[in-house]
């Protein structure tokens, strides 16, 4: 099992919390109540904190790398018992989420009428949403970011094969090069193909290969080669959310070839340390429910008929805090358990 490190959960901390405000900042009468109590940080957060999902996608590549092909060559198995166990990790706590979405939905909807409240599910939503095809099918979706995760279980499944197809080092790395090229430079430049990978794994591959290159023999060349190859791709056609995943992935490539991980762990305090962990672990869980949360905290903010900015700001701090206490057991409680339970049915299989 791999040891957690602090960079990498205090960047899922960071982009998860940005995620959060970026949704209070957008939806219902708490994101117009902090529009007019702080316009220029309500902006920012509507305009500009929603690219930290380019973090998310370029940890993603990272930590699959990491995981599938540490030296680029895959060193597992069946790649379709891989795909069916990322699937089980990713569908069975976004299933539970969305039941408590649905029924926060439900309770909102007598208090508040707001289009971003979704109506009740219909059956094909439910299971466009279970099979992770809700985007694919133009399916409306039944809690905010959902996207995420169906994009994220097509981009590792496309890692999967790249690999397997690969087999040898050199041919992996070369296909998923290919395919970072291919993104960058023509699929993330239309918009027409953001429901499938191919949109994002400009961001996603160059993940993988900041941990390749990272951790190669001549790390330095490597690292400037594709640093090279995403300042073309921004010359060409710059875009905001590839220049973060450009940083985020040359940040990663220089901690991994310089290995700074325990120097970065023995300067953060021990408490701050495990404080981060947490935070950092539980990040998935946060964006699996911070939308009830958001939903009944503004319910509650338009039957309270409260107005006043200090009453908003107020409503959407307790929001906030909830939502972090609520991830925090909900990872413990709900996620971690069925997460074990998935690797209980791989043992007992094998």
């Amino acid at each position: 099992m791999q040891s957690r490190q602090t960079h990498i959960d205090a960047l899922k901390l960071i982009g998860s919390q940005l995620i959060v405000l970026h949704h209070f900042a957008a939806y219902g009468p708490l994101a117009d109540a902090m529009s007019h109590a702080a316009p220029h940080l309500s902006a920012w957060l509507y305009d500009y904190a929603r690219m930290a999902v380019q973090v998310f996608l370029v940890l993603g590549g990272y930590l699959a790398a990491r995981n599938l092909a540490p030296e680029g060559q895959i060193r597992i198995g069946s790649p379709w018992r891989t795909l069916w166990r990322r699937y089980q990790r990713l569908v069975l706590p976004f299933v539970a989420a969305l039941l408590l979405a649905v029924a926060a939905a439900m309770l909102a909807r007598h208090w508040l009428s707001d289009d971003f409240i979704p109506a009740a599910p219909t059956l094909g939503q439910t299971l466009s949403h279970a099979l992770l095809l809700h985007g694919v099918l133009g399916q409306e979706s039944l809690s905010a970011g959902v996207w995420y995760v169906a994009i994220d279980f097509q981009l590792f499944a496309l890692m999967t094969l790249l690999l397997w197809l690969g087999q040898r080092r050199l041919w992996a790395v070369l296909l998923v090069l290919g395919l970072v090229l291919a993104s960058l430079f023509f699929f993330n430049r239309h918009e027409d193909w953001d429901n499938w990978a191919i949109y994002f794994f400009g961001a996603y591959g160059m993940g993988a290969l900041a941990y390749w290159v990272g951790s190669s023999r001549h790390p330095g060349k490597l690292i400037g080669l594709l640093a090279l190859a995403g300042l073309l791709a921004l010359v060409l056609d710059f875009r905001g959310r590839i220049a973060l995943a450009l940083v985020v992935a040359l940040l990663l490539a220089l901690v991994q070839w310089r290995d700074h991980t325990r120097l970065l762990q023995s300067a953060m305090p021990a408490p701050l340390a495990r404080a981060v962990g947490l935070l950092g672990q539980s990040s998935y869980a946060l964006f699996l429910i911070h939308f009830p949360v958001l939903m009944l905290g503004n319910a509650l903010f338009a039957h309270l008929q409260l107005s006043n900015s200090v009453a908003a700001m107020g409503v959407l701090l307790a929001s906030w805090a909830i939502c972090l206490a609520l991830a925090l057991l909900f990872q413990r409680w709900v996620e971690a358990p069925l997460s074990r339970l998935v690797g209980y049915r791989r043992k007992s299989a094998t």
